[in-house]
């Protein structure tokens, strides 16, 4: 197989954020959510750029879900990331997430989700030095659940081939 030397899966999960970007977007609207739709977002609470107070990231370590539904407020929705404000054990607290820290997406209204593969710092640099030797290429899978949150396992991620029309 010949070297991808224009890095497909990357342009891929960069069209695939941009999907998530477009819905945050249409939840920013002084309208909000149209219908029914919700939105369960899991990122890495350590991912670069990340900000949340520091008592969450203590007890969600690796990643956290959150869910932008009835209460949420100032959404802001930037090239790169988002930013809004949720209450934590009643407290409001404002949350700022890369677009990069994110690792699934999901809308249970219309069982619509998106896995994405994170990609680890030093596989990056790697790749910017022109060193793509053991690079696992990056995967964005665009899926879809049966009922509920992402579930971390991956057991219940279904192709979006499933669903279309033959």
């Amino acid at each position: 197989m010949a070297d991808d030397m224009i890095g497909y899966e990357n342009l891929m999960q960069d069209a695939l954020r941009s999907v998530v970007r477009a819905a945050l977007q249409e939840a920013a609207n002084p309208r909000g959510l149209p219908g029914k739709h919700h939105f369960y977002i899991t990122f890495r609470t350590h991912g670069q750029g990340v900000i949340i107070p520091d008592h969450l990231r203590a007890r969600y370590p690796d990643e956290m879900t959150i869910v932008l539904e009835h209460q949420f407020w100032d959404l802001e929705v930037y090239s790169d990331r988002f930013r809004v404000i949720l209450k934590f054990s009643g407290q409001p607290q404002p949350i700022t997430i890369p677009l990069t820290a994110i690792t699934r997406f999901f809308d249970p209204s219309v069982k619509f989700g998106l896995q994405f593969e994170q990609h680890h710092v030093a596989d990056e640099a790697r790749m910017a030095s022109g060193d793509d030797t053991g690079h696992p290429a990056a995967q964005a899978q665009a899926t879809a659940q049966d009922a509920g949150p992402p579930v971390a396992d991956g057991n219940s991620v279904v192709s979006l081939d499933a669903f279309r029309k033959k």
